[in-house]
């Protein structure tokens, strides 16, 4: 075995075309080991890739957002009069991880892995990067139950993008990429892909996120109204990182709009 080792040696030494062949090999072998840490090392670290892609989403979404709410205060507020005006960011979001989730029950939940030590709340909405995922309506410290809109009993405020044609979305069961627009006005124009998203008429989901398209309209009881077939852009079956919305403006809302209520009592 010495005399081999040597033997190698030398001829590697000294003769330069078995030089080249042995670094060749060596440096395909080595590369070949490499490549395969990499990709073991890399599949490691995706989640974490994820969640960063995720939160840099967020804070994209989010700017949208507050810029929406900032052009519409601008709105309502004459030229000379913007100079030394305060906007608050209404909006903020908390990224989370879907780690319990169901879609073939009438009533469907989803569990997050975020609770009231991170500010998650009661009422707050639910959103996954393609759109409306539910509502938040128990929490833990730091865990929380989300109602799915895969959920019968639930309903959600809705309209036809870039029109002002309110409607109520609600899931009728069974097939989880389909739900149904009702209470559409007779009058109201659509056609087949018009996109459907968030009326904004609540303090859970601010106005235009994503919720579906139109598929085509259905014989509803009342003549008097449409509805509407919408297939969902979430995938259910695949939920896994969401974001929980925040409104700054919501207390204030909710106080004010039970303010008849409490004032009775």
């Amino acid at each position: 075995m010495f005399y081999v080792i040597i033997s190698c040696i030398l001829l590697f030494s000294h003769n330069s075309y078995q030089q080249s062949v042995y670094l060749t090999s060596a440096n395909a072998v080595t590369s070949s080991v490499y490549g395969t840490t990499s990709q073991v090392t890399g599949y490691f670290h995706l989640r974490a890739i994820n969640e960063s892609l995720q939160e840099s989403n967020a804070m994209l979404e989010n700017e949208v957002l507050n810029l929406r709410h900032q052009l519409d205060e601008c709105k309502t507020i004459l030229p000379d009069s913007t100079q030394g005006t305060r906007f608050i960011n209404r909006f903020n979001y908390i990224p989370a991880t879907v780690i319990n989730n169901s879609v073939r029950h009438p009533r469907n939940y989803f569990s997050i892995n975020r609770g009231a030590n991170d500010g998650v709340k009661v009422g707050m909405g639910v959103v996954d990067q393609n759109g409306v995922a539910g509502i938040v309506n128990v929490v833990g410290p730091h865990t929380s139950r989300v109602i799915s809109l895969l959920n019968a009993t639930q309903h959600f405020s809705v309209k036809l993008k870039n029109t002002h044609f309110i409607g109520s979305l609600n899931w009728k069961g069974h097939d989880p990429a389909i739900a149904y627009m009702e209470e559409v006005p007779r009058h109201a124009v659509f056609h087949a892909g018009d996109t459907v998203v968030t009326s904004g008429y609540s303090t859970t989901f601010p106005e235009d996120i994503p919720v579906g398209v139109v598929m085509n309209r259905i014989k509803g009881a009342d003549d008097n109204f449409y509805i509407l077939k919408v297939k969902l852009n979430s995938d259910f079956k695949a939920l896994s990182t969401v974001r929980v919305i925040i409104d700054e403006y919501k207390s204030e809302l909710d106080s004010l709009q039970n303010f008849d209520i409490t004032s009775d009592k």
